[in-house]
């Protein structure tokens, strides 16, 4: 690459349906146009070991659980036009064999997560910045769904974490960045159509911008 890539940071609390935003947004380009770094992947790997109640205990929901110094590593090798190789993080399942990514250097860089506009590093890195939020009774059904439904995680457990971890760390390494953002996306809604025109709009202007 010629120049320097152009760099999205987008943030979202749990439940927010960022996933689903990435999905659609990712849909837009082509494998060789835009490449995708998750926070999720960055998180020291301290749970295996863990019993369901020390890991019930456990905050995952703050700054210190992410190798924040690998994370900027690798973001700042895919801006030189290296690629990266990263452990793919199994949320805590200790049966899962975590896939080793291949994110390869690309004009369009994505960089996802709770607290990347919190790591002051990383968030000077972003050319724009995109904040999806949504009401918390409607993060909390998303959370509870996925976490009892998916992994499988009981009810009592997942309210735990909401109350304790999840909403405090919203309401601290995120939410006092929303102003700051290019973009502020509210995403109550499950009509995936809402979403998919969101991201129909952005990414077009990125292609006239980036990509002509």
């Amino acid at each position: 690459m010629n120049k320097k890539p152009f760099v999205i940071g987008i943030a979202g609390g749990s439940g927010s349906g960022k996933t689903f935003f990435l999905k659609c947004f990712l849909n837009h380009f082509k494998e060789s146009e835009v490449c995708l770094v998750s926070q999720d992947d960055y998180y020291f790997r301290v749970a295996h070991n863990m019993t369901a109640e020390e890991n019930k205990l456990y905050n995952f929901d703050v700054p210190a659980t992410i190798d924040q110094e690998l994370f900027m590593r690798d973001i700042t090798k895919l801006i030189n036009g290296e690629t990266v190789l990263q452990k793919e993080y199994t949320f805590n399942n200790p049966n899962a064999e975590p896939k080793l990514l291949e994110i390869r250097p690309a004009p369009i860089v994505i960089v996802e997560g709770l607290f990347i506009l919190h790591f002051k590093e990383i968030s000077e890195l972003l050319d724009m910045k995109i904040f999806i939020e949504t009401d918390e009774e409607v993060a909390l059904k998303r959370r509870l769904k996925r976490d009892l439904l998916e992994r499988g995680y009981p009810e009592e457990d997942v309210l735990y974490k909401w109350n304790n971890h999840v909403m405090p760390a919203y309401q601290t390494f995120l939410l006092p960045f929303k102003d700051e953002c290019d973009e502020i996306i509210t995403n109550n809604s499950h009509v995936a159509e809402d979403i998919i025109q969101i991201t129909d709009e952005i990414s077009a202007r990125l292609r006239a911008k980036v990509l002509n």
